[in-house]
């Protein structure tokens, strides 16, 4: 059975992507299967990924919108789904602007809130495809809406990216609430399984907020912190994880797998 994970933060550009595509490559050469699920309509680990969109290439939005009318999936559905990228040597299954329709035809779903969970977790006939990998990663939307209450549903736990930057710690409140709330109704396993302090520097404001995060979430934060660096930049021009290459930022994801791994050891 995979470890389930979502990666996730209500408020954009704090890092969520790229921490899904590097954490998901440096779980890859520790030898662990990974597959990643881009649960963003605006597709851009998707597009990292080398995704090519057409109206005949399969996303993750076919796989709900099927669960969502109540029909069953395949196991030939499941797979024409699943991709691979070479580079990075990870599977994903992609995202586009038709995932921008789930919050509408989910509104009418019985037990809307479960159908992410439902295949991925509930199908019998794609458990053997799906306990193939060691871990699943969500890269979720910065929303705190229907697919993000979808995704912790189907999750053992949660990594919330913190850009260490003004105004970093607004709405994190609200989405701790939405998970302790998701925790006690719908998905008694969840936990939170860290805090991922990125885009990190020696500005005071930066020292100021990563001491604030350790002084309300103490053991919650990972000892890996992610610096600001132009070299995330070229990664993501070049569609290549920076784990790929030596540099301060790759080894930073190799050591975040590795408190990944040791935590999730507790949780699953």
């Amino acid at each position: 059975m995979p470890n389930f994970i979502t990666i996730a933060n209500q408020k954009g550009g704090v890092g969520k992507t790229t921490t899904t595509l590097n954490l998901a490559s440096a779980l890859s050469l520790q030898g662990l299967k990974t597959l990643v699920i881009d649960l963003d309509a605006q597709g851009n680990l998707s597009y990292y990924l080398g995704f090519e969109n057409a109206k005949d290439r399969f996303t993750i939005n076919n796989l709900m919108f099927t669960i969502a009318n109540n029909k069953d999936i395949t196991m030939e559905d499941f797979k024409s789904c699943i991709y691979h990228n070479d580079v990075n040597n990870i599977d994903y299954i992609p995202a586009n602007i038709s995932l921008a329709k789930a919050e509408y035809y989910l509104i009418g779903s019985l037990s809307r809130e479960t159908v992410l969970k439902t295949i991925l977790k509930d199908n019998i006939n794609l458990q053997s495809t799906i306990n193939e990998y060691d871990y699943i990663l969500i890269d979720c939307l910065p929303s705190l809406g229907i697919l993000f209450v979808n995704a912790l549903v189907s999750s053992d736990s949660i990594i919330i990216p913190v850009q260490t930057q003004q105004f970093a710690l607004l709405g994190l409140d609200e989405l701790e609430e939405l998970m302790y709330q998701t925790k006690k109704r719908l998905n008694p396993r969840l936990e939170i399984l860290g805090i991922l302090p990125t885009m990190v520097d020696n500005t005071k404001i930066s020292k100021e907020i990563l001491a604030e995060l350790n002084k309300k979430y103490t053991d919650k934060v990972f000892k890996t912190y992610i610096k600001r660096s132009v070299e995330a930049l070229k990664s993501v021009q070049n569609k290549e994880s920076l784990c790929l290459y030596k540099n301060v930022l790759g080894d930073a994801y190799k050591n975040l797998a590795t408190e990944v791994i040791q935590r999730s050891e507790y949780i699953c």
